[in-house]
């Protein structure tokens, strides 16, 4: 039995939005491919995504939308994200790891989407692919939501202005004037293996620019999220006063938090995060502000950071940062 994939109605948005900015018939356009025709209540729901693609190519030839998948990208944010996706990449201590949890959970977005990265000389590219759809037309559509997400997510660590060298589609496809003209440093590709947008390898142990001005994207309106956010918060204030003799154990922190170690457990799952990897960022981030702020020896960076083995310090930290910690301190360290 084939496999129905899906795509969250967040994603179908942009499109309706401009179709009804022009005044075209929209539901009438949506309802040829059994589509919803209200989506201001269901971001979070799911439509098959081939008669998404279908529908958004239709609209584009019968009202004459140049580069359709390009106007669309551009009125989606880093908020469109789901909220679990959202919260797991402003956890995430460097652009690294935000990156590594985007290609774990890029099934939140669309069922049938694998992302993966991978190294080239001095970049890595962010590639992105959607099952069951290879060799079908008009693919650019959905392929520019696929490299738009990673440059909102990059941006978290690099900043607002922040563009890839490179956007590379899957699709044979050419963007407009227009479009070139507001992306005038990067280069475009088409009829890639996959879709992509390249990052220097130097950016990759970047801090989350949300976590280092301590304003975290809040979610909306959730209680139980923003408790988890603060205990995280509270967690990585005062782990650091442990680093060197060891932090305390899951049972005692929740003890301390006046909560069943099970509570415990289940308000950290809810932010995506679990103990072990919010202790390995406390110990990342302490060792990142002592490399670049103090001229102790890398040796002593680690057993300050909880590390009695400088060459388990060594892994840990290039796990997290994409670098060892001597060229983490040869690139960042203030000149």
């Amino acid at each position: 039995m084939s496999k129905i994939h899906l795509t969250r109605c967040q994603h179908l948005s942009p499109f309706v939005d401009i179709l009804n900015h022009l005044g075209a018939p929209t539901a009438s356009l949506l309802g040829k491919f059994r589509l919803p025709t209200s989506l201001e209540e269901k971001a979070d729901h799911y439509i098959p995504i081939l008669p998404a693609i279908e529908f958004a190519e239709l609209a584009r030839r019968s009202q004459g939308i140049e580069d359709f998948g390009f106007h669309a990208s551009q009125q989606l944010h880093f908020e469109h994200l789901s909220e679990k996706t959202r919260n797991l990449i402003c956890h995430s201590p460097t652009l690294l790891v935000g990156l590594q949890q985007t290609c774990k959970w890029a099934s939140l977005e669309d069922s049938n989407l694998s992302n993966w990265l991978e190294r080239h000389d001095n970049h890595v590219r962010i590639c992105s692919r959607l099952a069951g759809t290879k060799g079908l037309q008009h693919l650019e559509h959905s392929q520019w939501l696929q490299n738009i997400f990673p440059i909102y997510i990059v941006r978290q660590f690099a900043g607002p202005d922040w563009t890839p060298a490179t956007i590379a589609f899957e699709a044979r496809y050419t963007p407009t004037p227009a479009c070139q003209s507001l992306w005038p440093s990067t280069r475009f590709l088409s009829g890639q293996e996959a879709s992509w947008i390249d990052v220097p390898v130097s950016m990759l142990a970047l801090p989350n620019s949300a976590s280092a001005n301590g304003n975290r994207s809040r979610l909306k309106n959730d209680e139980v999220e923003h408790s988890s956010d603060e205990i995280i918060g509270a967690l990585k204030l005062m782990l650091p006063s442990y680093l060197d003799q060891g932090p305390p154990a899951l049972a005692e922190v929740a003890e301390m938090a006046g909560v069943s170690t099970r509570s415990f457990q289940r308000k950290l799952s809810r932010a995506g995060i679990t103990y072990s990897s919010l202790v390995d960022t406390v110990r990342f981030e302490n060792a990142r502000r002592l490399l670049r702020d103090t001229d102790s020896k890398i040796i002593e960076v680690a057993f300050a950071s909880g590390y009695s083995d400088p060459a388990h310090f060594t892994r840990a930290f290039r796990r997290i940062a994409g670098v060892t910690p001597g060229q983490f301190r040869e690139q960042w360290r203030p000149r």
